[in-house]
């Protein structure tokens, strides 16, 4: 079955930068995407990006974060960050979900 690595995560101070990789065990092709996920609260959409190069971004993160892929490779650079965004983010390829990454933003 299809595996999604994810790195990247870690503890950042709020203002600082941080980039999340997915990589899949094999070759896939589809939407790919990046979710996240608090405790207590519902999973939601983070950004996107389509077969064609069409990226969504939720407002809450639009002028910070910055999705791109290469290859079969997806990544979420993250700019600026905020205690808010604290979360467990989650990389998601057609309908394969990674494990999850802790991305902790505290002072």
């Amino acid at each position: 079955q299809v595996q999604l690595d994810e790195s990247g995560g870690g503890e950042v101070q709020p203002g600082g930068s941080l980039e999340l990789s997915c990589a899949p065990s094999e070759s896939i092709f589809g939407t790919m995407a990046w979710y996240r996920e608090v405790a207590g609260k519902e999973r939601e959409l983070v950004a996107s990006i389509q077969t064609n190069g069409d990226t969504y971004y939720s407002n809450s993160v639009k002028g910070r974060f910055r999705i791109s892929r290469d290859q079969f490779r997806v990544y979420l650079e993250m700019n600026d960050l905020k205690s808010e965004d604290t979360a467990v983010y989650y990389c998601k390829i057609k309908m394969f979900w990674g494990q999850g990454i802790q991305v902790t933003v505290s002072s």
